[in-house]
């Protein structure tokens, strides 16, 4: 933590500057712009469960593309929620 106190005599600018040099030195703002967007990495088991509900979305969805039912179904669920909607008509389940 940075902390600068006023000097006798000393304007305010220049406790501003002070204030500022001490910050960038310190390494406060690197720290913080680095962290600002990480993300965790997913643990391995989520990565494969969600490899492995993506491919049985894919493949119900080109079966019913294949047997012709997959346009009456996209009528059916419009808007936002269309994946969610599509997912519950082909039957897989979300986490």
């Amino acid at each position: 933590m940075v902390e600068v106190k006023k000097k006798d005599n000393e304007s305010s600018e220049s406790l501003i500057r002070r204030f500022t040099r001490r910050v960038q030195q310190s390494g406060v703002l690197q720290r913080t712009k680095k962290a600002q967007y990480f993300t965790e990495t997913p643990n391995e088991r989520l990565v494969k469960e969600k490899a492995i509900r993506r491919s049985k979305i894919m493949e119900k969805k080109e079966y019913l593309r294949k047997i012709g039912k997959l346009d009456d179904l996209m009528a059916k669920t419009k808007g936002r929620g269309r994946t969610r909607g599509l997912v519950k008509l082909l039957g897989v389940k979300l986490k």
